[in-house]
């Protein structure tokens, strides 16, 4: 029955349960979410899409870490499928809540400016700067997780960040 999984990781010597892996892994599919749809209901609504789906193959998993790779990967898919499918996706930076995932920055409207230039970006370049910059993963992890060359990956990081630097020049005009 899925869900009932009783192997232990080496890592974790208690025993694995569906109900123990959401708890543990939940905000992280949650963050990927709301960090690329900027909706919490949206965000919600492809979490919970995640989850059943992991309910459903959970005995197929063998270790914490295949998991969290494959949670990882589906959330990011879905969270791209979610704004493909919803051509009319619109962005309210001004209405969303911001998400707990730790102190903000002393500027808010910095943060918030960022926030919104990183969602002008395409898709796939902005789930590559949110794997990077929101949940640390390196290159090759996001390579892994999205299906892409490293070298596309480091591709849409070096363009990313360079669309942002322009547009945030040009936003603030010559301070310099």
């Amino acid at each position: 029955m899925p869900g009932q999984a009783t192997e232990i990781d080496a890592d974790n010597p208690e025993p694995r349960t569906f109900a123990s892996v959401l708890r543990a892994q939940q905000g992280m599919v949650f963050s990927i979410a709301y960090h690329f749809l900027r909706d919490r209901s949206a965000a919600e609504e492809v979490a919970q899409d995640v989850f059943l789906q992991l309910h459903r193959r959970f005995d197929e998993f063998e270790t914490d870490a295949h998991i969290t790779f494959w949670l990882r990967k589906v959330a990011s898919h879905r969270s791209i499928d979610y704004v493909r499918k919803r051509k009319s996706f619109a962005i309210s930076l001004d209405y969303a809540p911001a998400p707990s995932t730790g102190a903000e920055p002393e500027d808010h409207f910095l943060n918030r400016r960022l926030q919104s230039l990183i969602a002008s970006l395409p898709e796939k370049p902005r789930m590559v700067m949110i794997l990077r910059y929101q949940e640390d993963l390196m290159p090759e992890e996001i390579s892994s997780v999205l299906d892409m060359p490293v070298r596309t990956v480091k591709s849409h990081l070096q363009r990313s960040l360079a669309i942002l630097r322009e547009k945030i020049d040009r936003s603030m005009g010559d301070v310099r």
